[in-house]
């Protein structure tokens, strides 16, 4: 399963309706990249919605993901509430996870025009976090190409419209950071019709 991999099965979650079990969102600091295992994350949110593998910079991880979705009512704009949840696994611990929620009260819909504004070798972490509020998660290799590194993540996905004209949007950027917490790359996509 890609990165975006969750959106879209969140999105089809949506489409068809109330699915998955309800969760809550995980605070980051209580998940830890290249410690936390995947028993504890079992343990701690249950069976996963589904499980997989994806392959990124030459290397296989697991990916454990939760979602949850209902039909019952439409937010403003005819926008589906959902929320999802991915876990990536290598060597059997986390090097990554992130969260999507179209819900009022954990909404994860961040502004994409401010992307111009991440300048490589100058903007720091808290600079971004000024631009688009807290990460939606975080990578580190294998998931970004250089073991050094490590990255935040924003993203947002939406259903809208009914079941035989639905409509989809999802958008990602990952904001990769050096040691000294310095922007080394920014990456950015989206995908739908807003």
């Amino acid at each position: 399963m890609s990165r975006l991999g969750l959106a879209g099965m969140v999105l089809v979650l949506a489409a068809t309706g109330c699915a998955g079990r309800d969760f809550t969102r995980p605070q980051p600091e209580s998940l830890s990249l290249g410690k936390t295992t995947e028993a504890e994350v079992r343990h701690r949110f249950g069976d996963p919605y589904r499980g997989g593998t994806t392959i990124k910079n030459g290397e296989t991880m697991k990916t454990l993901s939760y979602a949850y979705a209902t039909g019952a009512s439409s937010l403003a704009g005819g926008v589906t509430p959902s929320r999802g949840q991915g876990f990536y696994f290598w060597n059997g611990v986390l090097v990554g996870h992130d969260f999507t929620s179209s819900f009022d009260q954990d909404r994860t819909d961040f502004d994409a025009s401010k992307v111009q504004q991440i300048k490589k070798g100058e903007t720091t972490e808290a600079g971004v976090v000024g631009l688009f509020g807290r990460p939606q998660g975080a990578y580190t290799y294998p998931l970004i190409p250089d073991k050094g590194d490590r990255a935040i993540v924003y993203l947002y996905h939406q259903t809208k419209g009914s079941a035989f004209n639905l409509k989809f949007y999802q958008q990602l950027l990952v904001v990769t950071l050096d040691g000294n917490g310095l922007v080394k790359d920014s990456q950015f996509t989206s995908a739908g019709q807003r």
